[in-house]
């Protein structure tokens, strides 16, 4: 979905509805996929968080009612530089939501809201 910020646009990857549990109607989301094939890990985490802050804010005026979730690689995940502990403090610091998926299989291995 294409997000106008006044001066220039923004491409969210993936818009969704997922049923929350089943008494509850579905609940709004956003998909920011990522990919994480760069030469650091910690490169690419800083250009994913910056852009997903940025599209987060973005969202917050355009589609209140959407809740964004950043996407990565299993591999990703569980590598150690992304379970030490500056990223996981920085994601729990800007309440990152995150989907972590098997990229072969295309299932998803973790929800994180």
């Amino acid at each position: 979905m294409r997000i106008d910020l006044g001066v220039t646009f923004v491409e969210i990857d993936l818009f969704a509805e997922i049923p929350l549990v089943a008494e509850r109607e579905g609940e709004k989301i956003a998909v920011e996929v990522k990919s994480f094939l760069g030469n650091s890990i910690i490169s690419d985490f800083h250009l994913a968080i910056g852009q997903f802050l940025d599209y987060r804010t973005a969202l917050e005026e355009t589609e209140p009612d959407r809740m964004l979730f950043l996407a990565l690689p299993l591999d990703t995940w569980q590598h150690k530089v992304f379970q030490g502990r500056f990223i996981q403090k920085r994601l729990q610091m800007e309440d990152v939501k995150l989907i972590v998926f098997e990229p072969f299989t295309d299932t998803i291995s973790l929800w994180k809201k």
